[in-house]
């Protein structure tokens, strides 16, 4: 028996000896001091020689006041992020107009605020959503954290002795401080719901399947991960270029949501200036309003001055001109913004629609030609039928702007028309595919005005769907239609009762809002001649 015994505790003997001489041959490869000081000196020569720094970078916003044409989303980004109670944000916009920026520069602003919970050291860490590829087998996450298991490659000592070992995420590097997330929306669903169990719980919890809190091994502080977690106690700032309805609702009920508003010509405008002074350039009158022809946002206006100061420094000018910026736009294949204006004068059967766009909101001229002694509605510019997509399949539907015409001509009859004596065609020239309800307003009106033989103020653009009994019903993306408007030269906007806010009253332009059909025609056509007005709807037999 004690032979035995002998003779196991000398095979133990040899397996540590063996264990331990393995770990120290492993501790002790590696590169050779000489070697380890080559590359080292390589790395500082690499870091040593560096080219310019980008136009891009140099004209990064370093202060609020910078970030131009976004007031609204900037107060609102304070007001979410500054207070004793930060929110979880979720930002919406198109690419190049500052959310990245402007979220940087506001916790900076918080962490000044005695009031704020963000302390001094609080960081801002930045992952873009698009380069977080989701991996099964969790060897590596840089958003949530993983876990090597002793049997992956690189598990190293740990490995070797058996240990799992957590790798904390982004997740945790942003404890006490703000985790943006650009391109939120291309998040993998798996990860987006680990990241929503991360926000409920302000804990970034790890398993594996070769942890075991029995085994010795393991230091105590794995233990105490593996038991408790680590913190993650942050405030997540999530950008998108995708819509609201294409986001899950889980993310956006736990979110803030700000809206970052596409750039007007005069805020690129001022961007085309900042950027041509900071790269040291003189340029010919107009030439930033020439710009802004070509470019929808910061970043193309940013390129094509880049352009510009390449192709000065090349010619020996500090002075760039118009045919310059021609030659940069054809060489970058730069398409020119052809921005729709009102008409120059009152036109009948014509009206100015609004409509909305995914760059925003967009004037839409409405033709309406109305024949004696014809039938039937032509409908051209719209789409004819539209797919409707649900998690149980899609199905298509007659366009809603068809209906919307064929509720109006059903309107028009309590004016005196009927269907069996006209015939009615309705255009929407511009090659902008129309769809939905809203610019049911614009087609009554436009009809009426040919019907009645009687034009339509040019200076006027009117959103609004409109029912069979004469209601304008509410519409969406107001905002965005009173701004395109604006921009087009409208000097009234009518739009429906019920969208109607009292901040309207301090825009550039008058916005009046309605609630029937009979109502818009008195502030259109009564107003300028009433008499003149009167006896015309009494020779069409107009009540």
């Amino acid at each position: 028996m004690d032979l035995l015994w002998g003779a196991q505790m000398l095979f133990f003997c040899m397996g540590a000896w063996y264990f331990w001489k393995n770990c120290r041959k492993k501790s002790g490869e590696g590169l050779k001091f000489e070697d380890n000081m080559v590359e080292m000196d390589r790395l500082e020569m690499m870091r040593e020689e560096a080219l310019t720094v980008p136009l891009s970078e140099q004209t990064r916003p370093k202060s609020l006041e910078e970030i131009i044409g976004q007031e609204k989303a900037i107060k609102a980004l304070r007001a979410a992020l500054c207070g004793p109670n930060p929110q979880h944000i979720l930002i919406y916009g198109p690419p190049g107009v500052g959310k990245t920026a402007a979220a940087r520069l506001i916790l900076e602003e918080a962490k000044q605020r005695k009031d704020s919970p963000f302390q001094e050291k609080a960081k801002f860490v930045e992952i873009d959503a698009t380069t977080l590829q989701f991996d099964e087998r969790n060897i590596a996450d840089p958003l949530l954290g993983s876990v090597h298991d002793p049997i992956y490659q690189g598990a190293g000592a740990f490995g070797q002795a058996g240990i799992p070992r957590p790798h904390p995420g982004a997740v945790c590097e942003a404890h006490g401080g703000v985790l943006f997330i650009d391109e939120i929306g291309e998040l993998h669903p798996v990860q987006m719901n680990k990241l929503l169990k991360v926000l409920e719980d302000r804990v970034a919890h790890f398993q594996s399947s070769y942890y075991s809190r029995r085994n010795r091994n393991i230091p105590p502080y794995i233990h105490e991960i593996f038991k408790n977690g680590i913190p993650a106690d942050f405030r997540l700032i999530g950008a998108t270029t995708r819509s609201p309805h294409e986001m899950p609702e889980a993310l956006r009920s736990r979110c803030t949501e700000i809206f970052f508003d596409r750039l007007d010509r005069h805020s690129v405008e001022k961007i085309a200036e900042n950027s041509l002074r900071r790269a040291g350039l003189t340029y010919e009158a107009g030439l930033c309003e020439k710009i802004a022809c070509y470019a929808t946002g910061g970043r193309d206006t940013v390129n094509l001055v880049q352009s510009l100061t390449s192709l000065a420094w090349l010619e020996g000018k500090y002075c760039v001109t118009a045919a310059d910026l021609e030659w940069a736009a054809e060489t970058g294949k730069y398409q020119m913004i052809y921005q729709k204006k009102i008409p120059e004068k009152p036109l009948i059967g014509v009206t100015n629609g609004l409509g909305v766009q995914p760059n925003g909101g967009v004037l839409l001229s409405v033709e309406a030609v109305v024949k004696k002694g014809e039938r039937g509605l032509t409908v051209t510019g719209i789409l004819e039928e539209e797919e409707i997509k649900s998690r149980q399949g899609s199905s298509r539907r007659k366009s809603n702007a068809r209906s919307a015409a064929e509720n109006v001509l059903t309107l028009m009859e309590r004016f005196g028309f009927s269907g069996g004596d006209y015939g009615v065609h309705l255009n929407f020239p511009g090659g902008i595919p129309i769809d939905g309800p809203s610019a049911g307003v614009a087609m009554f009106l436009a009809v009426y005005s040919a019907f009645a033989e009687t034009p339509v103020p040019n200076d006027i653009a009117l959103t609004g769907e409109i029912s069979i009994h004469g209601q304008v019903l509410p519409v969406g993306g107001v905002e965005e239609k009173l701004e395109a408007a604006r921009e087009a030269g409208a000097a009234r906007v009518f739009i429906p009762k019920e969208n109607w806010k009292e901040s309207y009253e301090k825009l550039e332009i008058k916005v009046i809002p309605v609630e029937t059909a009979e109502e818009l025609l008195g502030f259109v056509f009564l107003p300028e001649s009433l008499a003149e007005g009167m006896e015309l709807l009494n020779e069409k037999g107009i009540s």
